[in-house]
């Protein structure tokens, strides 16, 4: 199962590194968007909760990996609400990048 990292960025500059077991990542999220911090939250539940199926649906058990990047980026979700941070979350990377993204890359 091919697995993936993506960077983020918060309202206060902290940059969070994320995993998923799954490409997933990409049909919800999309490097270089930013998002309120409701609406991030609400696209990384729905894909890591996908690719935790996934995982599930080929080895017979959820990805604890997957499940534990979500507790980490809704601690952060957290903090940045209850820091009053009205900001928005910004995706800055995905490795590997889409396909999409990495065919367009040699292109003017």
């Amino acid at each position: 199962m091919p697995e993936m990292h993506f960077l983020v960025r918060w309202p206060d500059g902290a940059v969070q590194h994320c995993y998923s077991p799954s490409l997933v990542i990409h049909d919800h999220l999309t490097v270089g968007i930013d998002y309120p911090i409701d609406e991030f939250l609400t696209h990384v539940r729905t894909a890591l909760t996908l690719a935790s199926e996934r995982v599930r649906a080929k080895y017979g058990f959820a990805c604890t990996s997957a499940a534990h990047t979500l507790e980490c980026i809704e601690t952060a979700a957290a903090q940045a609400l209850l820091s009053a941070e009205t900001g928005t979350v910004r995706v800055l990377s995905m490795t590997p990048p889409s396909l999409a993204a990495a065919t367009s890359k040699g292109r003017s």
